[in-house]
Parts: C-alpha cells; sequence; structure tokens
C-alpha cells in the first residue's frame, strides 16, 4: 500500500473523482462562455497534450499493436461523443443533470462488463446498478 496505507485504486479513484468533478465545473462555465463544440475540442486538446507528456516524462512504452491501437482509438471516439454531448448539455439543461446523467456511465460499463466480458452478476452488483438507475429517476425529477 502507498498513500499512508491506501491501496492505490482507491487513491487514484479519488484524483479522477475530484479531477472530473472540477472539469464539469469548469466546462459548464466555458460552455456558457463559447460554442460548447469550440469548449470540448479546446478541452481535448489540452487533455491530449497532458497524455503526450506524461508518456514524455515517464517510462511509459510507445509500442502499439493493431488491436491496443484500434480500441484505443475507439475509446477516444466514444469518449470524444460523450464530452461533445455533454458540453452541448451543459448550454441547454442544468450542470446537475447533466453531469449526474453523464456520470452514470459506469452502469453501461457495468452492464457492458457482465455481457460482454462476463464479470460475475452478484447481488450486491445488481443492487448497486439498481441503486443508481433509482438515483437517476431521483435526481431527474
Amino acid at each position: 500500500m502507498g498513500f499512508i496505507g491506501m491501496d492505490s485504486g482507491i487513491f487514484f479513484g479519488l484524483i479522477t473523482m475530484t479531477s472530473w468533478g472540477i472539469w464539469i465545473i469548469l466546462g459548464n462555465g466555458a460552455s456558457e462562455s463559447i460554442d460548447p463544440r469550440t469548449a470540448a475540442a479546446i478541452t481535448y486538446l489540452v487533455a491530449g497534450l497532458l497524455a503526450l507528456g506524461s508518456i514524455v516524462v515517464s517510462d511509459a512504452s510507445i509500442a502499439v499493436t493493431a488491436r491496443g491501437g484500434l480500441l484505443a482509438s475507439a475509446a477516444g471516439l466514444f469518449a470524444g461523443i460523450g464530452l461533445i454531448s455533454m458540453y452541448i448539455g451543459f448550454s441547454q439543461a442544468s450542470t446537475t443533470l447533466v453531469s449526474t446523467l453523464g456520470a452514470m456511465y459506469f452502469v453501461v460499463a457495468a452492464v457492458l462488463g457482465i455481457v460482454i466480458l462476463g464479470d460475475d452478476v452478484t447481488i450486491t452488483r445488481f443492487t448497486g446498478i439498481a441503486f443508481a438507475c433509482l438515483s437517476i429517476i431521483l435526481i431527474t425529477r
């Protein structure tokens, strides 16, 4: 265990949660100040430069297989669609509504993990997904 005995998955998960929470607020402000598609493009340009910079300063491998490159490209395609959609949503609805629905991507990932990747269906996972769906209903009312 690393930082003060914390599991590294939890540590990086907390960084992700905090960063994405701040990103939502800043993205909303950007979408109100400039065209949401332009704001999305600038966001991903900066994020892409940061990702490239992390490769340069780390020992990350730059070897790319056909499968890995295709999957990463498809992931980027869907991430871009989600980002643009969210920024446009910010300009048309409340941040609470758009960000909450967008943050429920984990429900889609969990269901796809079960259906496509063969993850186990447990009562705990099923209950978690059900509560997430209930939260969507409650927040959107």
